[in-house]
């Protein structure tokens, strides 16, 4: 008979086979060595499957104890994914011959995504999720199908734009915009708390390999020894497969009808003057939005500039004469995209159990007054890593950057009254890529 006995506890450790017996091999913790029986007798049959479909990744060597395997004097190894093999002992030429040699699953093909790649890869439940904090390959391996998972969702955040620059008793400089948010939560088991922003449709893919690129965050800014003003720089766009996040739109150089903020993922901050120079969110559009504009200032006389468009709400204008306007919110993640490295991720925000991304940078403060010198107060960063802008006393004045990997943008210089002559604005944020798929039921 070529029927054997099943042994349901799954063997991680090297062991001695018996003859009539099936074996479950786990190598999920490592390489796994099995020796054969060392006196079979003709019809002996053994089994052995893929438990936990990992032997293509660490693999089962069977150690054929003094009898040949199919005629050869030479151990035999077992290294393919959902592999199963019979062999039968038939006689001392060619010893233990395969009888049964699977790799197909009950389906007859894959049934879950399987995906390689990242600087992270986090394993939570029955989910995988790979984190890109710089650019690199996503190589996937397996397609799925919709008997087990053939969607990814993703996240994906470009870079936040850098705030302007300003000179030395100039009026404050408009903030950056952050980075382009785009989401998908197809997975609803188990449903993470998610952005509203969040597209109800995963993202099917095929076996190929995928270039994802992370955007960088804006350059800084200099108004320059001569001194003028300058407007920030766009962050860079993020991208994978068909998904492609924009760059936050640079922050108002101060004076906005001749130093007009940028249109990008979310838009910069306006300067002093309160004309329609705030940059646009939602550039190029899609659907649902992954930005909003930048503030525009709407104080008379106002010095102080506006805060820049975040993924969650548009950036405030100055709310007075020398006092920043705040840069927009960004929107959440549920911390179960992330599983129990969440707090390493995004920054805290008003909904629990959530990190938030996508902050506009805080507009800088402005001068009033002239020369008694008000407080010179400096716009708050946007919660999702938005930096704040810049105020007094000097070494505020150039605000703070965005923080890395949330696409925040970074905020606008101050119009200082005290020297140096020049402003210059810190770094936007720059983005992050996140894939996450069910592996497993």
């Amino acid at each position: 008979s070529s029927s054997v006995l099943w042994c349901t506890t799954a063997k991680t450790s090297p062991f001695t086979a018996a003859g009539k017996v099936g074996y479950f091999v786990n190598t999920t913790g490592g390489v796994v060595t099995v020796t054969l029986p060392s006196s079979p007798s003709a019809g002996d049959v053994i089994a052995f499957k893929d438990y936990a479909k990992t032997w293509d990744t660490n693999t089962v060597t069977l150690c054929r104890a003094g009898s040949k395997i199919a005629g050869s004097c030479l151990n035999a190894v077992l290294s393919k994914e959902a592999q199963s093999v019979s062999l039968i002992y038939v006689d001392g030429t060619q010893g233990w011959i395969d009888i049964q040699d699977s790799t197909a699953n009950v389906s007859g093909a894959p049934n879950y995504v399987a995906a390689s790649g990242g600087n992270t890869t986090i394993t939570c439940g029955d989910f995988k999720t790979h984190i890109f904090t710089s650019s690199g390959p996503l190589n996937i391996t397996s397609s799925g199908n919709p008997g087990g998972s053939f969607k990814v969702d993703y996240l994906v955040i470009a870079g936040g734009a850098s705030g302007g620059a300003s000179p030395y008793n100039g009026a404050g400089a408009g903030a950056g915009g952050a980075g382009g948010f785009r989401m998908a939560n197809s997975l609803s088991v188990p449903a993470p708390t998610t952005s509203p922003l969040a597209s109800p449709s995963g993202l099917s893919v095929s076996v190929a390999d995928f270039t994802i690129t992370v955007g960088a965050g804006g350059a800084s800014a200099d108004s320059g020894a001569s001194p003028t003003y300058v407007c920030g720089n766009n962050g860079g766009v993020s991208t994978f497969s068909t998904i492609t996040s924009a760059g936050g739109g640079g922050g108002s150089g101060g004076n906005s009808p001749t130093h007009p903020a940028n249109n990008g993922g979310s838009g910069g901050g306006s300067g002093y003057n309160p004309l329609p120079a705030k940059g646009q969110g939602n550039t190029p559009p899609v659907s649902p939005p992954q930005g909003n504009p930048g503030g525009n200032s709407n104080v008379t006389g106002a010095y102080a500039a506006s805060g820049g468009g975040g993924a969650g709400a548009a950036g405030s204008g100055a709310p007075g004469c020398a006092t920043g306007g705040a840069g927009g919110i960004g929107t959440f993640v549920g911390d179960t995209f992330f599983g129990p490295t969440a707090p390493s991720y995004g920054t805290p925000g008003p909904v629990s159990s959530t990190r938030y991304f996508a902050g506009g940078g805080g507009g800088g403060g402005g001068l009033a007054g002239y020369p008694a010198a008000p407080s010179i107060t400096a716009g708050a960063g946007g919660i999702g890593g938005g930096g704040a802008g810049g105020g007094e006393p000097v070494p505020t004045r150039n605000g703070v950057a965005g923080t890395i990997n949330t696409g925040g943008g970074s905020g606008g210089t101050a119009g200082s009254f005290s020297p140096p002559a020049n402003g210059v604005s810190k770094t936007g944020g720059s983005g992050i890529v996140i894939i996450r798929y069910k592996f497993q039921n």
